[in-house]
């Protein structure tokens, strides 16, 4: 049998806050939000003291009351990304690389399993000691689920370690399906999506019970191949090793990008960022040595009510050519954006990406032009190599609706 933890940091980006103002999370009313985009900021972090009153941790900043005493702290990504690189440097004292997944900056999984004869503990009493390890050295509070394989330590970790005393849970399959068989909502469960909670309460399946009660053909009607995974894990079983993960190779390969405008965007101003990001992504592409010949567009509104526009599209050229990708995108925005609407968000995906040996023009394209454009492009990066991402800028970026200046100085969409 294997034994897996979960390790989560406990409101992670407002705790590394608090811990360098040296002050304690459970006792400090602190937010994590940019106040230069107003009072509706997004809170990307909350202190723990917050979270027990109430306050849910992705709110705006003008959601949180003022006790007298709130701390609003500017992000910094590189400073979060520093602590996470120093709890992994502390997982690398006593593990193996190998055993050791970095599921996101603030939660990771590792295989304990060969490590309990040598250092003669349980499970249970070796997540405590990483705990103590973590607070010890980076001052951050942690929790931690246990498990007897990768789903049902996350389970633990997200469910059960929330009202331990010692932060730490445990379950196997019995005691999953002793404890944890009729939790509501669904939508508790890793891997259970509002949606998929909503069409289960359709056909009467509250639970998890009701997961392993479900005639299959049904499940497999509504969910296809999905519904192998929904009933394994109904029943708390999980083949996927962490050798597998670390083995696991995407067949399909994109890259995205997408932002979250800091006000409300006119259809005009939204395009000059929609211009600009387009221009990153060809930038990322040239860097890579990737090309593509599809791209993606989503157009997200201020108001909720408002549904979002988009869009697919299919080139006849293979490429990472900034003309000819703004032109289609563009194109694109220019048919399906709502005009009389304010923009809040805007994603963009180039598809199936491949390797530059793969660029590939139609009878029609100025193949000359196209490949002058692109050495100066490459040079562009170069210089931005070497002096910095706002070294060379184009007019567009000079634009007041521009946003390319400022995120050049973002890691993550969020202040450095």
């Amino acid at each position: 049998m294997r034994y897996y933890c979960c390790i989560d940091m406990k409101c992670f980006y407002a705790s590394v806050e608090c811990a360098d103002l040296e002050k304690d999370p459970f006792l400090t009313n602190l937010v994590v939000a940019d106040k230069s985009r107003g009072k509706n900021a997004l809170c990307l972090a909350i202190s723990p003291k917050l979270k027990a009153a109430g306050i849910k941790n992705r709110c705006r900043l003008s959601d949180v009351p003022d006790y007298g005493d709130l701390i609003v702290a500017t992000p910094r990504m590189r400073r979060y990304i520093e602590v996470c690189a120093d709890i992994y440097e502390l997982y690398l004292t006593y593990f193996s690389p190998d055993d050791i997944h970095q599921y996101s900056i603030d939660e990771a999984f590792i295989d304990l399993t060969d490590y309990l004869t040598v250092y003669d503990m349980t499970p249970t009493a070796m997540a405590k000691f990483l705990l103590d390890r973590i607070q010890e050295v980076v001052h951050i509070p942690a929790t931690a689920g246990v498990g007897t394989n990768l789903y049902l330590a996350k389970i633990a970790l997200d469910i059960t370690a929330k009202k331990a005393k010692e932060r730490v849970a445990y379950l196997d399959e019995e005691i999953f399906r002793r404890t944890l068989w009729t939790h509501e909502p669904l939508s508790d469960f890793w891997g259970i999506s509002r949606g998929i909670s909503a069409r289960l309460r359709k056909i009467g399946v509250p639970n998890q019970k009701g997961v392993t009660e479900c005639p299959k053909e049904v499940l497999y009607k509504i969910f296809g191949v999905n519904a192998e995974l929904l009933i394994d894990h109904a029943f708390g079983k999980e083949s996927c090793l962490l050798s597998d993960i670390k083995a696991y190779k995407s067949r399909s390969r994109s890259l995205s990008t997408s932002q979250i405008l800091p006000y409300d965007y006119t259809y005009a101003q939204a395009r000059t960022v929609l211009s600009e990001m387009v221009l990153d992504g060809c930038q990322r592409m040239m860097r890579r040595g990737v090309v593509t010949h599809s791209a993606s567009l989503y157009v997200g509104y201020t108001h909720d009510d408002a549904s979002p526009d988009g869009g697919t599209v299919t080139m006849t050229e293979t490429t990472a050519n900034f003309s000819i990708l703004s032109h289609y995108l563009l194109t694109l925005y220019d048919d399906v954006a709502d005009r009389t609407t304010l923009i809040r968000r805007l994603g963009i995906s180039f598809n199936d990406v491949r390797d530059e040996r793969c660029e590939n023009y139609d009878l029609f394209t100025d193949v000359d032009k196209v490949e002058k454009e692109n050495r100066a492009e490459r040079t562009a990066l170069r210089v931005k190599d070497k002096f910095g991402k706002n070294a060379i800028l184009r007019a567009v970026d000079l634009k007041k609706e521009g946003t390319t200046i400022e995120r050049n100085g973002f890691i993550g969409g969020h202040k450095a």
